[in-house]
C-alpha cells in the first residue's frame, strides 16, 4: 500500500513509519504495532490539516486490512503475545550492538541496531508503562546511536561500552525516559546511512525471527536510520537481565506459606510464561528461564 507523504507537522512518526516500511516484508509484527503507535501519537499531535488527516487515514484503512488478513497471528490479535514478541525483538538488537560495540567494532550496523532497537521500546509504550531493563536499555541505545555515529562522522574514535563515572552527566527526561536530546522524533536521517529496500523473505511473515548477527552484518542498511545529532551521555551503564549475569545457576524458591496471589499477579505471571514461550520461538534459552523463574517467584512468594 502506498501511503500519503508525511506532513512536517507530524514529523514526530516519521521514524515509526520508516520503521513499519522496512519490515512489512521481513516481520509484519513490528510493522503492524510500529504503525499503530505512529497512529496513537499522530493523533495527539494532529492539527486536523488535511495533509494530516490523508495519511492518519491510510494509516487506519491499513491496519484494518492487515489484522483482517493476520487474524491468526496471535502477536498481532493478542497484546501479552505481541508485547513479548517485540521485547525479544528490541532485546536482542541491543544485546547484538552492545556485544559489537563492546568489542569496538564499530560501524552503521552497531548505530542502527542500536537506534532501532531504541525504536522498539518506544512502540512498547502501546502496551503501558515500560520495565526497569526496558527504561534502561531504551535511553541507553538512543544514546549510543548517536554517539556512535556522530564519532563516525568526525572521524573519532568511539568510547567502547558503557562510559566511564567521571563523565558521568544526568541525561534528564520524563517518567517514561524520553530526554529532548534522545528522542528519535525530532530528527532526520543523515544522508549518508540511508536504507534499501529489504529483500522478501522467504517464510511467512508471521515466522520471521529478528535478524541474526550475520544477517545485520551483511545488510546492515536494513535497519533504521540513526538520529542526526543528539548530546554524549555518561556514566550510564546498560542494564543487564539477572539470567544473563547468573546463567546455569538455579536458585530455588521457598514458596512463602498461604500466598494469596491477586488477579493482577496472576495476569503478570501469564505474561512472564507468554514471555518464556517467545524467548524460546528465538532460541534464547537465558531469556525463557529468567521469565520462568520471574513467573514461579511470583506465584511461589506473592511479591516480585
Amino acid at each position: 500500500m502506498d501511503f500519503p507523504p508525511c506532513p512536517a507537522s507530524l514529523k514526530s512518526i516519521q521514524h515509526f513509519l520508516k520503521l513499519a516500511q522496512e519490515h512489512d516484508s521481513r516481520d509484519v509484527v513490528i510493522a503492524y504495532w510500529a504503525r499503530l503507535y505512529a497512529l496513537q501519537v499522530g493523533l495527539k499531535a494532529s492539527s486536523q490539516t488535511a495533509e494530516e488527516t490523508k495519511l492518519l487515514l491510510a494509516i487506519m484503512d491499513w491496519l484494518e486490512q492487515l489484522k483482517k488478513q493476520q487474524v491468526d497471528n496471535e502477536a498481532i490479535t493478542n497484546d501479552i503475545a505481541a508485547q513479548a514478541h517485540i521485547e525479544n525483538y528490541a532485546l536482542k538488537l541491543f544485546l547484538y550492538a552492545d556485544k559489537q560495540d563492546r568489542e569496538e567494532n564499530f560501524g552503521k550496523n552497531v548505530v542502527k541496531a542500536y537506534y532501532s532497537s531504541g525504536v522498539l521500546y518506544d512502540i512498547l509504550l502501546t502496551f503501558g508503562e515500560l520495565s526497569e531493563e526496558a527504561l534502561h536499555n531504551r535511553k541507553y541505545a538512543k544514546y549510543k546511536a548517536a554517539y556512535i555515529h556522530n564519532c563516525l562522522k568526525n572521524g573519532e574514535t568511539p568510547i567502547p561500552g558503557p562510559f566511564p563515572d567521571d563523565e558521568a552527566a544526568d541525561f534528564g527526561g520524563d517518567e517514561n525516559g524520553v530526554a529532548p536530546a534522545d528522542n528519535p522524533a525530532g530528527d532526520s536521517p543523515p544522508a549518508d546511512v540511508q536504507p534499501v529496500e529489504p529483500t522478501p523473505p522467504a517464510t511467512p511473515a508471521a515466522h520471521i525471527t529478528p535478524p541474526t548477527a550475520e544477517e545485520v552484518l551483511n545488510n546492515p542498511n536494513k535497519l533504521p536510520s540513526p538520529p542526526v545529532e543528539e548530546e554524549k551521555p555518561g556514566g550510564f551503564v546498560p542494564y543487564v537481565p539477572t539470567a544473563q549475569q547468573n546463567a546455569g545457576m538455579y536458585n530455588p524458591i521457598v514458596p512463602v506459606a498461604d500466598v494469596q496471589i491477586t488477579p493482577d499477579q496472576m495476569i503478570q505471571a501469564q505474561k512472564y510464561c507468554k514471555y518464556a514461550g517467545s524467548a524460546l520461538n528465538y532460541d534464547d534459552v537465558k531469556s525463557a528461564i529468567e521469565n520462568l523463574q520471574k513467573a514461579l517467584k511470583l506465584l511461589s512468594t506473592g511479591s516480585e
